[in-house]
């Protein structure tokens, strides 16, 4: 074993930084995403809104990364991709996902999970108007997922794409591209304690209505 190999079993940090009660948690689920993220931000934790995907093939091999969620609210957690990408077939697979926000620097954590479905042609438009133009121009020229032959393959079509779109005032949302909600049937909120007595809280849908449970940790 390495020297870093042996250190790793004493590797713990003592989780102090705070507690979550069912007397201070909002009323949905979505409202306490809002207020953790915000303390998020706060914080500057780097990259808030980054969240681990995780989703399944139809084989049930598992994949997970980190994408960027970019809006949440009562319907679910929503983030963009290539549909070509094989995160999005396992989703067309599936129709269900995972995902967890990291805030460590918090010494907390958000677990999300329910069926996937595509966001709207409009929401889609309205987030790809927000992106920069370069990497607009690279969502159309990233063959993404698949096997390239070298980083100047990427390079040499992302020149391609430039030439087509030369100085055109917008770039068009490409076919390939858009986004996904997670519709969640639970969410999990979890901070971390002393003596590994975690709290953790967490929202579960059945039909309509939600309820609020404490896990062990």
């Amino acid at each position: 074993m390495t020297e870093a190999n042996v250190a790793l079993p004493s590797m713990r940090v003592s989780y102090e930084a705070g507690a979550l009660n069912e007397d201070s948690l909002a009323g949905t689920w979505h409202e306490q995403l809002q207020l953790w993220f915000d303390e998020a931000v706060a914080a500057e934790l780097v990259e808030p809104n980054a969240m681990v995907l995780a989703t399944a093939d139809p084989e049930g091999f598992p994949s997970s990364r980190t994408v960027l969620c970019k809006g949440f609210d009562e319907r679910g957690v929503v983030f963009f991709t290539n549909y070509t990408s094989n995160k999005s077939h396992d989703l067309k697979s599936t129709r269900v996902a995972a995902a967890t926000f990291p805030w460590l620097g918090l010494q907390r954590q958000v677990n999300v999970r329910g069926e996937v479905e595509k966001v709207s042609s409009s929401e889609t438009a309205e987030y790809w108007a927000e992106r920069p133009r370069g990497s607009q121009l690279g969502a159309w020229a990233s063959p993404q997922s698949r096997v390239v032959n070298g980083r100047e393959a990427l390079e040499n079509s992302l020149n391609g794409i430039e030439r087509r779109f030369g100085e055109a005032e917008k770039v068009p949302v490409p076919p390939h591209w858009g986004g996904w909600r997670i519709r969640p049937d639970f969410v999990e909120f979890w901070q971390g304690r002393p003596d590994r007595l975690h709290d953790r809280l967490r929202f579960r849908r059945t039909d309509d209505t939600w309820t609020v449970e404490r896990l062990a940790p």
